[in-house]
């Protein structure tokens, strides 16, 4: 019965993640915001949205090794395996804003939360207040700088506007309300699923959160990324990726020391840590050096492999 609720998680998981995107970015677009900003801050905290359940309810159960181990496997496998499969769909042209802006705050964030973890081995009530005004701070900047480079709605906006209005109110709430739902259930069958997986194969949650229960948490990026690939929304799939790990960094971490103290107790997450920024370097030399602002097939080829010899040496 716990490997058939284990696996029904990640169903959870995913429908539940995509409800609440489909019913985010209506509700948001009902207000005429921008697409640019919805990519940035709710696609990408709604897609978070597993990492940020599955942790909370790690911590609670004090399980902070799989709550560590969630954000980073999750953000190593939005850099590499969901960021691999969607540049091998299709080319990632990278924006002015992601070089400038995007990039550096995600790396700035891996920085602060490897500082923290390493200076204090927890992450409690005060760093996590620092980490969600950080998210704040930045949520606001792009808003502002979104609302002075585009005073008026695009037409692909408008269009994407008047298609949300017609979308009635009441099935935008349910949506999002059926989403929460499968996203609290699916993230406690997962984590108890976790647990029976790691007393089977004796392996340590730590193995198994960065693994297993990243995978199942970033199932919604990659949903969100392989669609936009499709579409040739190249700047929805990396704005959402790049997004979705900061969010993992300042809002789940945050949110989650806030409700209580994260501790790590298996120092081996130091080496996944490495690997997290291993990942992201290499990532910025494809955007800054190699190809020309553009992550190319071969590239997200390169990246894919990173994530399988990452697997190897994990288990």
């Amino acid at each position: 019965m716990d490997n058939i609720l284990f696996l029904l998680s990640f169903v959870m998981l995913f429908f539940g993640g995509e409800l609440l995107v489909r019913s985010s970015v209506a509700l948001a677009l009902r207000m005429r915001i921008s697409t640019l900003v919805v990519g940035m801050t709710v696609v990408s905290f709604v897609t978070s949205s597993p990492e940020l359940f599955v942790s909370i309810k790690s911590a609670l159960n004090g399980l902070t090794d799989i709550t560590f181990g969630n954000v980073i496997g999750s953000n190593i496998a939005n850099i590499t395996l969901v960021l691999g499969l969607t540049a091998i769909v299709f080319r990632i042209n990278i924006t002015k804003q992601t070089i400038k802006i995007n990039f550096p705050v995600m790396f700035l964030a891996f920085i602060l939360f490897g500082s923290v973890l390493y200076l204090f081995g927890e992450i409690n009530l005060i760093t996590g207040i620092v980490f969600v005004l950080i998210l704040i701070v930045f949520t606001l900047f792009l808003i502002k700088r979104s609302r002075e480079e585009h005073t008026q709605l695009s037409d692909e906006d408008n269009e994407k506007y008047e298609k949300a209005r017609k979308t009635p109110l009441v099935q935008s709430i349910l949506y999002m309300l059926v989403g929460i739902m499968l996203l609290m259930y699916g993230s406690e069958f997962l984590v108890n699923g976790v647990q029976s997986i790691a007393r089977l194969f004796e392996w340590d949650d730590r193995i198994v959160s960065v693994s297993l229960v990243a995978i199942g948490t970033s199932l919604p990026e990659l949903a969100t990324s392989l669609v936009a690939a499709f579409r040739k929304e190249s700047n929805l799939a990396i704005g959402n990726l790049i997004g979705s790990n900061i969010f993992n960094v300042l809002a789940v971490l945050g949110i989650t020391s806030i409700i209580t103290p994260i501790k790590m107790i298996d120092e081996s997450l130091f080496t996944d840590y490495i690997w997290m920024m291993i990942s992201v370097i290499i990532l910025g030399f494809f955007i800054y050096v190699f190809s020309k602002k553009q992550v190319s097939k071969t590239e997200g080829f390169l990246l894919l492999v990173f994530y399988i010899v990452f697997m190897f040496f994990l288990f």
